[in-house]
């Protein structure tokens, strides 16, 4: 059997400033967002060898076999693995992934798994890429070759690592790690609830229509993007604090703006679950990604137990929460 290369990279929280990542804002106003990478992983595998591609996506129950590179191209099936052997070609070769979240998470693992598919096949063909290269490759993959839309913080938080406040004014991306008090980092992982809230997402059709509404001049969309940049950057400044409560408000205060975007960004559920988090003493929190269903986050008080006993009794699932200070890794 031939050798398999591995690549692993880690999902996100977007604590404040994302959409203004997504162009055509982030070309035409630039763009700040604040992201953390979490102990949840997107994961690829290559494995080179015999005729035509055996692609298979795990996590989502779909498999193709294509007999050439010719049919790697045009539209069909699990289109980002397609594109990664487009992007970054092989000779025959078996290709999986799978990823640690429900698909439709809002917590950014096809930004992931495009950085996870890049740095694996870069690693089988024997190229040597940093994390920069990796990052750029995987949003060419998934925005240029795909044609999915949105921004970039999924695919840098993802290459790596951390605690990153990002910066975008199309074409360019500027990174600035945010070196955070280890004890402030241990309070907010322990009282950090992710909840996925059962009902998946895909973000597309909410992102055309909040950017459309950008170019018609929409005042209330172009308000609140202006509000989550100014969020973001504010955020940055609490992190890096060590200011629990402010942080929380911050959450609460992206969360707000993000509502503004578009009539759909918060679902029934998640209303029932962010009213369910106030009364247990939460001090924040907002969608993950996009909204419009996928997976919320809080930051919960000093003792988090009423909180997560409110998300059981919901019937929801809480993930399991932990930082994640490295980008992707392959082997």
């Amino acid at each position: 059997m031939s050798p398999a290369f591995r690549a692993a990279a880690p999902l996100r929280l977007d604590f404040a400033g994302g959409w203004t990542d997504v162009p055509p804002w982030s070309a035409r106003e630039g763009g700040v967002v604040v992201s953390a990478a979490i102990g949840l992983y997107a994961h690829a595998e290559v494995r080179p060898g015999g005729a035509g591609f055996r692609l298979s996506a795990e996590d989502l129950g779909e498999h193709a076999e294509l007999p050439d590179r010719a049919a790697l191209a045009g539209d069909g099936s699990l289109p980002l693995l397609r594109a990664g052997l487009r992007v970054l070609p092989l000779a025959g070769c078996d290709v999986t992934t799978r990823s640690d979240a429900p698909p439709g998470s809002g917590l950014g693992s096809s930004g992931a798994l495009d950085v996870a598919l890049v740095a694996a096949l870069a690693t089988a063909r024997g190229d040597a890429l940093g994390a920069r290269e990796i990052a750029d490759l995987a949003f060419r993959l998934e925005r240029l070759e795909a044609g999915i839309p949105g921004g970039r913080q999924d695919q840098f938080t993802a290459a790596f690592g951390g605690f990153l406040q990002l910066g975008f004014r199309d074409p360019e991306v500027s990174v600035t790690r945010l070196d955070l008090d280890p004890d402030f980092l241990a309070a907010l992982e322990r009282r950090m609830l992710v909840v996925y809230t059962g009902a998946s997402r895909f973000s597309g059709a909410t992102i055309g229509r909040v950017m459309q509404a950008y170019e018609r001049g929409d005042r209330l969309v172009t308000t609140a993007l202006h509000g989550l940049r100014a969020t973001a950057e504010r955020m940055a400044e609490a992190l890096r604090a060590g200011d629990l409560a402010r942080v929380g408000a911050l959450l609460n205060a992206n969360w707000q703006q993000q509502q503004a975007l578009d009539p759909g960004m918060c679902t029934p559920l998640m209303a029932g679950l962010g009213h369910a988090m106030r009364e247990s003493g939460a001090l924040g929190g907002k969608a993950a990604g996009s909204g419009a269903g996928g997976s919320m986050f809080f930051l919960g008080p000093d003792d988090p137990g009423p909180a997560i006993e409110a998300v059981r009794a919901m019937g929801m699932t809480l993930l399991p929460m932990r930082w994640a200070a490295a980008g992707v890794r392959a082997c």
